[in-house]
């Protein structure tokens, strides 16, 4: 049975929902030495802080999905948003490393609100309006990762490290009465076994739309974890070393990724969503092509190297939120596990597509191989779009 339509929260709230999941994951990271020091760990093991973070947030996305959709939003939600806030408490406080790894991946259960806040938005909007609010919120998504180092770093040097947790606490605790407040629980349905959501993975990874939007999110992700990746070294030459103007010109990245996400929350309500869709993957292919076109005949420069890396945001700004408000419509009834799915999927394939290329991509390749690298993942991304496309045509 279909579930009963709950009102809609703000959509401030699930911005500031959204912005909560993404912070977490690198806003302390200019901490890490620091955190090291303390406890005299190995940078590494400190390391993992990150790593395992976002090993056990996609892990959590698959099992709330359906839980939100079995339960509702609203209990899930509070409950790890409830969960990050304590443990955030934990990690300022840790005595040890072993106590602060053990709360930071408690920490990855804020995830959640990442896949539920898509949900959310897909069951109170039309498929068009989801996309042109999920490309609002998405905004949050790219605006916290810019601001969450500096704010992270100026709270350690200011505080010392453990500030930046107690800030988590702080925020934990605010969205969550926001949430309290803001998000209405369901209206009771007929409940279904836990097992048949469950289910609803397989009768999802069968519908080819599904699939497709997920492979094209997935090697959108890729092209820019390989940048991400590859960019330092590629570019060393043209910086001097200097890892302050790197990290500044990276920056333009995310850039462009806000004014895709504006581009997608002002437009996508008014075409189909494979359209949007199709824009951006075309504009990343179009800006990497310029840039391998640069490389391949020796137009070196700082400009030369970045400009073109721009249009990855701005193509995964205009792709993402069409995307996945397409993958979520395949099953409507399914909404949360459609979300939680998407997202594993998309952060796991992203993180492989990265991995390969990297047995590929050395010092020595120089910004060609690198350009090489991220046309290749781009094109495919935009041969699973042209697919979706010409699906959705045809059902039409």
């Amino acid at each position: 049975m279909m579930k009963a339509p709950s009102a809609a929260p703000q959509l401030t709230t699930l911005v500031f929902l959204s912005a909560l999941a993404v912070l977490p994951v690198n806003m302390f990271a200019p901490s890490l030495p620091h955190i090291a020091a303390t406890f005299s760990a190995d940078f590494a093991l400190v390391n993992l802080s990150i790593a395992g973070f976002a090993i056990v947030a996609a892990l959590t996305q698959l099992v709330a999905g359906p839980l939100s959709d079995r339960f509702g939003r609203r209990p899930v939600v509070l409950c790890a948003v409830a969960v990050f806030t304590v443990a955030s408490i934990g990690c300022a406080l840790a005595p040890s490393i072993g106590v602060f790894l053990v709360c930071r991946f408690m920490q990855a259960v804020i995830a959640t609100g990442y896949s539920v806040s898509l949900a959310i938005i897909r069951e109170t909007s039309t498929e068009r309006e989801a996309a042109s609010k999920i490309g609002l919120v998405a905004s949050a998504w790219a605006l916290a990762p810019m601001v969450g180092p500096a704010f992270g770093g100026m709270l350690d040097q200011l505080f010392g490290w453990r500030a930046n947790f107690v800030a988590f606490a702080v925020m934990g605790a605010a969205v969550l009465a926001l949430v309290a407040v803001d998000l209405k629980p369901r209206a009771r349905t007929t409940a279904r076994p836990l097992a048949s959501y469950l289910r609803g993975y397989a009768d999802l990874l069968r519908s080819t739309r599904f699939v497709g939007y997920v492979l094209c999110m997935a090697f959108s992700s890729g092209t820019l974890y390989v940048f991400l990746g590859g960019a330092a070294s590629a570019s060393a030459h043209l910086l001097d070393g200097s890892s302050a103007r790197l990290g500044l010109l990276m920056g333009i990245v995310p850039a462009g990724f806000m004014i895709g996400s504006r581009l997608a929350g002002r437009y996508a309500s008014r075409y189909p969503l494979s359209t949007t869709v199709l824009v951006g993957r075309l504009l990343a292919c179009a800006g990497l092509l310029v840039g391998l076109l640069l490389s391949a005949f020796d137009v070196g420069g700082v400009l030369a190297f970045f400009g073109p890396c721009m249009f990855i945001g701005l193509g995964n700004g205009l792709t993402m939120p069409g995307a996945n408000a397409g993958a979520m419509s395949v099953r409507p009834d399914l909404a949360g596990t459609a979300a939680g799915l998407a997202a594993s999927l998309t952060v796991g394939g992203g993180a492989l597509i990265a991995s390969i290329s990297g047995l590929f991509l050395t010092e020595a390749s120089g910004s060609h191989a690198l350009f090489v690298a991220m046309f290749a993942s781009a094109s495919t991304a935009l041969l699973w779009a042209l697919l979706v496309a010409w699906r959705d045509r045809s059902s039409a």
